[in-house]
């Protein structure tokens, strides 16, 4: 039986999980759970989650009411489809987009939790609501700029309300499920849908209607990803240079980004084998500084071996926000 540790023991036990693991046992759904804070800062990123998703159901209904629907378009996904029941059958576009989506909201209860579901549901009802009593003028009778400009609004609706915690469209929430359960990716999934609705498409309507589809749901696509990711996509870099410690200082001091150090060695160079040690430098900048931070390190080091691949996201250390967050 281990005796109760003493404030001095305490302190020289590591700290956080580790030493919560040392000293008891905590049922996993207990240890994960963490009380919500509701201040300043949680109302704050509420309000601007919930303008997001606002923001995205208007850009979203003006892309359908001002630029597909007038053209006799359609999109991918749930939406695509309740466009094209809609042409086919003319029931309301609004009560399609909700019927449609309401079996992926509940999946996405149980995929994704309470509160994403919450927001989905919330975001298609919206978008369903104005749709029926908002009534947006046509800007574009030319189809290829329907085309190209409906796909843009309407891929910028999607992706704020994804920044803002929702989806306008259940098919992701299918494509996640699915996913799990073929050795398909999302994307894979996803793409797949869409080709049967595009073909489904061409059958119903036309070859040349289908094919303007496919464009308005590209420029959707572009603008989904360019929303989400943004432009200023994050890169990770990893440089690895004898003059590592000077290379440090430009990133931190000129740069003011943050920068972490390795303990590493050199397996090979131009002499042979060489076991020495170096300081191996990784740091996350935006892609809009890689070019800079290339060119300090060939300044430094011409010879530096610069590594760098694509990150998704941060969280926390010294990396430049993106606008939306």
């Amino acid at each position: 039986m281990s005796s109760k540790p003493t404030p001095t023991e305490l302190q020289d036990q590591p700290k956080g999980p580790a030493a919560t693991a040392a000293t008891e046992t905590i049922p996993p759904h207990e240890a994960d759970a963490k009380p919500t804070v509701y201040g300043p800062r949680w109302w704050r990123k509420q309000v601007m989650q919930g303008l997001m998703v606002v923001a995205g159901i208007f850009s979203a209904a003006l892309g359908l009411e001002s630029f597909l629907l007038p053209n006799g378009f359609i999109d991918g996904g749930v939406t695509g489809i309740s466009l094209l029941t809609n042409h086919t059958t003319h029931i309301s576009l609004s009560l399609l987009i909700v019927v449609l989506n309401i079996p992926f909201v509940v999946m996405g209860y149980f995929q994704l939790g309470r509160s994403f579901a919450a927001r989905t549901l919330a975001a298609i009802l919206g978008l369903a609501t104005v749709l029926y009593f908002v009534h947006f003028p046509v800007l574009a009778e030319d189809k290829l700029l329907a085309a190209v400009f409906g796909g843009f609004f309407l891929g910028s609706g999607i992706g704020l309300a994804v920044r803002g915690g929702a989806v306008l469209d259940g098919t992701e929430i299918l494509a996640v499920y699915l996913s799990k359960k073929l050795p398909l990716t999302v994307g894979d999934i996803i793409l797949l849908i869409n080709i049967v609705i595009f073909g489904v498409a061409a059958l119903l309507l036309s070859i040349t209607t289908a094919l303007y589809s496919i464009l308005a749901y590209l420029a959707a696509a572009k603008m989904v990803d360019f929303i989400i990711e943004g432009i200023e996509e994050y890169t990770g870099v990893t440089i690895i240079s004898p003059k590592s410690e000077d290379i440090r200082r430009m990133v931190t001091e000129e740069l003011g980004r943050g920068a972490t150090l390795y303990m590493g060695k050199s397996g090979y160079q131009t002499q042979g084998h060489d076991q020495s040690g170096i300081d191996i430098i990784f740091t996350v900048v935006t892609r809009l500084e890689v070019t800079r931070l290339t060119d300090e390190i060939d300044k430094i080091d011409p010879n530096a071996f610069v590594v760098m691949s694509s990150v998704r996201d941060t969280k926390g250390g010294i990396v430049k926000r993106r606008p939306l967050h």
